[in-house]
């Protein structure tokens, strides 16, 4: 996700983890890791499984980076107005995605925000020690808006009418994950933890021989404790935070978290959102849309939508946490296994 911090840690515990492998490399400007136990059927080769796994992900940078100027998000940003452009089965999943995403969440999830996020000094450029001025952020937001995409389901193309800029940085670490979950699930293996900056979705049992243990980080700067543990299986978790990625600037904190309905940073209390779900990509861009609309219409959205989210707050000198009814059965997960 855009500026995600990474708040959903991997408890590990102490019992016979020889069966269990474990993988890692470095992607989408960050690392991945995998920890898998094959069934007693699979014959894995992890050689040439690290090598599937790189393929996977070399698959997803290369229609999904803005890094990369010949990628498939590249080509398309380049494309002019109103061309219709062909899109990959992949890229159309990604961006379907992103477009239900911001109709539910009343306009607060938008994978055009990129100019936005760059002009207040987060994005690849300089950082900025001084806000932009309305007019500088009224020019910006004639190009964002994903109401400006035209899409042709099936065609599987995608017109601009407007010079916008997608960027997927806030789902593409979250397909990703869920690419690689399938690789490993067509390899024969089942129990499996895969992380790609602190996007996670997990199979089966963990090398314990049972849930797979995971924190969540209480949002304090300059400092790493738990808010949260809970027990997850076959589920996905993703967690937005904005409070390590920010600048101040005459007395005021702006966050890296840009509302693309405004152009301005949020300036709101919520400073972590966890969300539950079984896909990784849904997990990974609604934990950004939620953080973008602050606590009360975050929650509102979220029982509308039937997702397990745990928010973090900030209260007075402390924090406040509050869930949705569908995060309820993972509180106190943890001593329900032990």
């Amino acid at each position: 996700m855009l500026g995600a911090a990474f708040a959903a840690l991997l408890l590990v515990g102490c019992a016979d983890q020889a069966q269990s492998f474990k993988l890692t490399g470095a992607t989408m400007g960050t690392t991945w890791h995998v920890t898998a136990t094959p069934g007693d059927d699979a014959n894995v080769d992890t050689a040439q499984l690290q090598r599937d796994i790189e393929v996977v992900l070399e698959s997803v940078n290369d229609s999904m980076s803005t890094y990369r100027a010949e990628s498939e998000i590249s080509r398309f940003n380049q494309a002019p107005v109103d061309a219709w452009f062909d899109v990959s089965e992949d890229f159309y999943l990604v961006l379907s995605a992103a477009m239900a995403i911001h109709w539910q969440s009343n306009g607060a999830y938008d994978v055009t925000v990129g100019p936005l996020v760059n002009l207040w000094g987060f994005g690849p450029g300089e950082r900025i020690d001084a806000a932009p001025d309305a007019a500088a952020i009224d020019l910006v937001m004639t190009r964002v808006g994903q109401d400006k995409l035209r899409v042709d389901g099936e065609l599987r193309s995608v017109r601009k009418q407007a010079d916008v800029y997608l960027d997927f940085s806030s789902i593409a670490k979250g397909f990703a994950v869920d690419e690689v979950a399938r690789l490993l699930q067509a390899t024969g293996i089942e129990d499996y933890l895969v992380e790609i900056g602190g996007e996670m979705r997990v199979g089966g049992l963990s090398p314990r021989g049972d849930a797979w243990r995971i924190a969540i980080e209480q949002p304090e700067v300059g400092a790493r404790s738990i808010a949260q543990a809970i027990a997850l299986r076959d589920v996905a978790i993703a967690t937005s935070g904005d409070y390590r990625n920010y600048f101040e600037a005459d007395g005021v904190r702006y966050s890296h978290s840009i509302d693309p309905r405004t152009g301005q940073p949020v300036a709101h209390e919520l400073v972590s959102v966890t969300v539950i779900h079984p896909s990784c990509m849904m997990a990974d861009a609604w934990a950004t849309a939620l953080t973008v609309l602050g606590a009360e219409e975050a929650m509102a959205v979220a029982e509308a939508a039937g997702l397990a989210v745990y928010f973090i707050q900030r209260e007075g000198e402390g924090f406040a946490d509050s869930h949705t009814e569908a995060f309820a059965p993972y509180l106190g997960s943890i001593g329900a296994t032990e």
